[in-house]
């Protein structure tokens, strides 16, 4: 699997599969200048060569993982949210609302914190 594309159409439920497509999309659409891989089995969002937001799914949510720091920025807001956080993820449940404002300020946060970075992870 190396496109977006391929990892959208693997999901294998119709509702879990549009809510993954339009947080994709809207990435791709606000952030054109990001690129768009799949590596490690989940797609994700790089900058310049330096990761930017990943994603992984499973059976009661889907994860975000900006990486630590930034979920260590944000941590007030996710949890404001509702979402549930771990060490290195935010958990969005299918079924609730899928806050984009936050998620476009973690991808912004990074894009800033990292624009000089020359490795993959912090």
């Amino acid at each position: 699997m190396t496109t977006h594309k391929e990892f959208i159409d693997q999901i294998d439920e119709p509702d879990k599969r549009d809510r993954v497509r339009m947080i994709l999309a809207h990435i791709s659409e606000k952030y054109p200048q990001l690129k768009e891989e799949v590596k490690w089995n989940q797609p994700m969002f790089s900058d310049h060569g330096t990761y930017i937001i990943g994603f992984s799914i499973s059976k009661g949510h889907i994860s975000l993982s900006p990486e630590t720091h930034a979920l260590d920025i944000f941590d007030e807001e996710i949890k404001k949210s509702g979402y549930e956080r771990t060490k290195m993820t935010m958990k969005i449940k299918w079924k609730e609302k899928v806050d984009l404002d936050l998620i476009d300020r973690m991808i912004q946060y990074n894009i800033e914190d990292k624009k000089d970075m020359t490795r993959f992870w912090r």
